[in-house]
């Protein structure tokens, strides 16, 4: 497994980061089994990988249980990073000192832990100064409770106000953050990913195989077969879930598909795997998140960051996906939460 520091920090993280989104059964959309969650983090953990992400969203915080109990006894040997901002139930959302004060001791509790290595606000709040949200955030690392801070889909212009904030104040700076990037979602590359880079942030990415799109499973006239992902979020009872699949399942982003699976086959490789260190050989780039439910998905996963792409490959890929054809609001953060 290889590592990289964190943007301009000296935090090392493994260039694989094991997302953790589909361990639980909250949404209604997963049956996340919690011992096959223990063994992909066995599995994890077996290869070399050091970085887990998780957050108090998901499935309405048993993801962080799960998380915590698999990590019980080894818990020094992992770079844990979850997410806070988002609602657990009644208790409110967004960056207030008040609502992060209690997502935190929350999530410290369930994880089992007395403290997180990378804490990240899960979205930009446009009801809370940001000097309150970078001064209650260095509170944090002051206290011991936490060691570096991130954030997960802040704009460009949101990544400067919370760096010039986090001076104003006197506190600590965010060392990362979570964007979405794959072959059919490249909008990052035009602003997001050079203010990353300009002022010291790594890029930990989300949605390197589309939802699912990528791997090459769905066609072109085609419906989803029902027990696939995209099958279940079109029958899920869950407007914001359906416009995200039926946004991701276009004829644009399914020929996209279509290519990859074409230059993967000339490779001998899996379209998966492809996509996977597409993405990972992108520059500014510092970590990729998986999201595997079973531990052969993991590993069919983790074959990506042994794969060097041919340069004649990655330019047939950048051709295929000009993100001139990208549209701006297709991250599917703005549909489902995560």
């Amino acid at each position: 497994m290889h590592f990289q520091t964190m943007g301009r920090s000296g935090l090392r993280v493994s260039r694989a980061c094991l997302g953790t989104m589909n361990f639980g059964t909250g949404y209604g959309l997963a049956a996340g089994d919690e011992t096959e969650a223990g063994r992909v983090i066995d599995a994890y953990l077996d290869a070399g990988g050091n970085f887990i992400d998780t957050a108090d969203l998901y499935h309405r915080g048993e993801t962080e249980e799960i998380v915590g109990r698999a990590l019980r006894g080894r818990r020094e040997w992992v770079v844990l990073a979850t997410k806070g901002a988002m609602p657990v139930g009644p208790e409110g959302r967004g960056l207030s000192r008040r609502h992060l004060t209690r997502a935190l001791e929350a999530s410290l509790r369930r994880l089992g832990t007395d403290y997180i290595d990378l804490y990240q606000c899960h979205q930009w709040d446009p009801d809370t100064p940001i000097e309150e949200t970078m001064a209650t955030l260095d509170g944090f690392v002051r206290s011991g409770k936490v060691r570096y801070l991130g954030c997960s889909n802040f704009t460009a212009a949101q990544l400067v106000e919370s760096q010039w904030a986090a001076e104003r104040v006197g506190g600590t700076p965010f060392v990362s953050l979570q964007p979405q990037y794959s072959l059919i979602q490249r909008v990052v590359e035009a602003e997001i990913l050079p203010a990353c880079r300009r002022l010291g942030l790594g890029a930990v990415v989300y949605g390197a195989l589309g939802g699912g799109v990528l791997t090459g499973r769905y066609r072109r006239g085609e419906l989803p077969d029902p027990d696939s992902r995209m099958g279940r979020l079109l029958g899920a009872a869950m407007p914001g879930a359906t416009r995200w699949a039926e946004s991701l399942l276009n004829d644009r982003n399914l020929a996209v598909a279509e290519g990859l699976a074409e230059v993967a086959s000339g490779l001998g490789a899996d379209p998966a795997a492809v996509a996977l260190a597409w993405v990972a050989s992108r520059t500014g780039v510092t970590s990729v998140l998986l999201g595997p439910r079973s531990v052969g998905q993991l590993r069919e996963n983790l074959a990506a960051f042994d794969l060097t792409l041919p340069p004649e490959a990655t330019a047939r890929l950048d051709e295929l996906s000009d993100p001139a054809l990208t549209p701006a609001d297709g991250s599917f953060f703005h549909l489902v939460p995560r």
